[in-house]
């Protein structure tokens, strides 16, 4: 009551802009800021996402590639001729550089495989000669911490940002020990993974990517200024970067940032590397907050622009009803003959012409009050009618049942069952598809519906369609949206067996996934060209238009997922003229339906 009475008694000015601020400012601002956060929350999880899959295949690509040293390392480790020219006793100088001529293996890998750059060998021998090949090892690389560790781990690979004696620049190379029989001494073989080859993998990454070995140091980066330095450049928390495996939030360069890391340890090695990914948090939502800066300007200029209009409608009426009123007043003290004109056919146009009208006479008010009466009349008739029309207009679904139902008896009394048979399904795949609505429904019907509408197939296509239906234990009760597998069984029926003498095999197949269900409808019939193939694809992958929600066919069901679930859900379609075509979708959750 008292809202009420503050209400009635504010100024006409002030209850509008009190009006205005209450049902359009307030709930905007609150609108603006949620969906605000909600569209930072969904930009920032989506850049994750992308992130945590860019990581691991880059950790992939960089293991396929460290195979290549790998596998060459344990060739190398067995090959006897190589130790042979490693470690045997040369007479002269002569005889060492026929030996390295004769030796063609290491310069054979290298020329055959683009995923390493040089292979050296490390073999203590003073009658050899170095040849950027074979290597003398002097005091300082024997004190190197690599070639102690290579000794120590007894033939375990082991990977190592190293320097190349002969380029000067450390690269990312494969380092292991192997047994030289002849001297009873041990060796050092170093192969050197192709930087180019590594680059190439990260450099498809937009954002920061470093792999590092075990020393925190930065063995590749698509940052060319970070390549062989030290982790510490990163200028984040050393702490999370020191970490092994998972995502962390952290400060890079002062700004909120998220790491993902993925560890790397190639087979049979005694270290490995880190594959680390780095984003800001203000990169990522760079083009979202301009988004929300231009869409706030544009809300405060159409909110000022709304409060100067409310303003000046408020005081046009206030001072419009200001007039009125003290016209009423001279008619409370008995001037009768007073008029009054106020422009407009608002409101208080009508007031004022009202007001007029009751210093007529008595025989004139009464006639407006009879026509007016009489408009009334004939207003409510005209709506009275277009309800009636509207009533009659409405078709009833029952009456189309009964019909189907008197036809399915009488095929029965007249023994012909298979009719029978085939007005029953089809009654009940057309109550079905009418009782469905805008909800989700349990699986079960979904596919109930999709097995009636084959079996009233089969009743016209008889031994040229054969079905199957698979759902996996426990998906009963998913909830999915109706009308979702029929169309893509009618697809089948139309594409696949209209156009095929021999029939065709239609199978649907519902299988549990982690994280949802995964749908597909398969048939064997006459499949797409390649052409069209593309076309459908192109068709499916433009925009999402507006269409009626019982319209059926591969763009509405296709619309229907991406809304619902997004891009992910899409359809996805493979077929192979003359061989048939597979349709599937992927439906995340599980739960049962309300």
């Amino acid at each position: 009551m008292f809202f009420v009475r503050m209400m009635n008694d504010m100024k006409m000015k002030k209850k509008l802009a009190f009006t205005f601020i209450s049902a359009a400012v307030l709930p905007l601002v609150l609108s603006g800021v949620f969906l605000t956060g909600k569209l930072r929350e969904f930009v920032i999880n989506d850049a994750f996402m992308q992130v945590s899959d860019n990581v691991e295949r880059v950790r992939q690509r960089t293991e396929e590639l460290l195979k290549v040293p790998l596998d060459i390392s344990y060739r190398l480790t067995f090959d006897n001729r190589m130790k042979r020219v490693a470690s045997r006793e040369y007479a002269d100088y002569g005889e060492v550089i026929q030996a390295y001529r004769e030796y063609t293996d290491i310069r054979d890998y290298i020329q055959l495989y683009k995923e390493i750059s040089g292979i050296r060998v490390y073999a203590v021998n003073p009658t050899a000669l170095n040849n950027w090949e074979f290597i003398q090892p002097d005091k300082a690389v024997m004190e190197e911490t690599w070639y102690r560790e290579a000794l120590a781990q007894k033939g375990l690979t082991g990977w190592s940002l190293i320097p190349d004696e002969r380029y000067g620049t450390g690269q990312l190379s494969l380092i292991r020990s192997f047994p030289l029989e002849t001297t009873g001494q041990t060796g050092v073989l170093a192969i050197n993974v192709d930087q180019q080859q590594l680059n190439s993998i990260l450099e498809q990454e937009s954002f920061t990517t470093l792999i590092v070995d075990d020393r925190n140091r930065v063995v590749g980066s698509n940052d060319p200024g970070l390549s062989g330095k030290s982790l510490s450049a990163v200028k984040g928390d050393a702490e999370i970067f020191s970490r092994q495996e998972g995502s962390y939030d952290t400060d890079v360069g002062g700004k909120a940032s998220k790491v993902v890391i993925a560890n790397l340890n190639p087979e049979n090695s005694w270290n490995g590397l880190r594959v680390i990914s780095v984003f800001t948090v203000s990169e990522i939502t760079r083009e979202a907050n301009q988004v929300i800066r231009l869409g706030t300007v544009v809300i405060t200029v159409s909110l000022l622009f709304a409060v100067v209009l409310i303003y000046a409608s408020a005081l046009l009426l206030s001072r419009r009803l200001l007039r009125l009123s003290r016209h009423m007043s001279k008619v409370g003290a008995g001037s009768w003959e007073t008029y009054i004109h106020i422009d407009g056919k608002d409101e208080v146009g009508l007031l004022s012409k009202q007001f007029n009208a009751l210093l007529r006479s008595v025989h004139d008010l009464v006639g407006e009050v009879k026509e007016s009466n009489h408009q009334k009349m004939l207003v409510e008739q005209k709506q009275n009618e277009i309800r009636f029309k509207m009533l009659a207009s409405q078709i009833h679904p029952h009456f189309l049942f009964n019909a189907l139902e008197s036809i399915r008896m009488e095929a029965h009394i007249r023994k012909q069952d298979d009719i029978g048979e085939a007005v029953w399904l089809l009654s009940t795949l057309l109550r079905s598809s009418l009782e469905a609505g805008n909800g989700n429904i349990p699986l079960r019907e979904e596919v109930e519906r999709v097995r009636s509408y084959l079996d009233l197939q089969k009743f016209r296509y008889e031994d040229r369609l054969t079905y199957h239906i698979t759902v996996d234990p426990g998906l009963q009760e998913m909830a999915v949206p109706p009308l979702i597998i029929q169309p893509l069984a009618e697809n089948s029926i139309l594409h696949g067996l209209d156009n095929r003498e021999e029939g065709a095999v239609i199978a649907v197949e519902v299988r549990k996934m982690p994280e949802g269900a995964i749908f597909k409808v398969y048939d064997n019939g006459a499949g797409f060209p390649a052409d069209r193939l593309a076309d459908i694809r192109s068709e499916l992958a433009g925009a999402v238009h507006e269409r009626e929600s019982q319209r059926i066919g591969l763009r509405n069901v296709n619309d229907r997922l991406v809304l619902l679930y997004g891009e992910a859900s899409a359809l996805q379609i493979a077929s192979t003229q003359e061989a048939g075509t597979t349709i599937t979708f992927f439906i995340p959750g599980g739960m049962p339906s309300d």
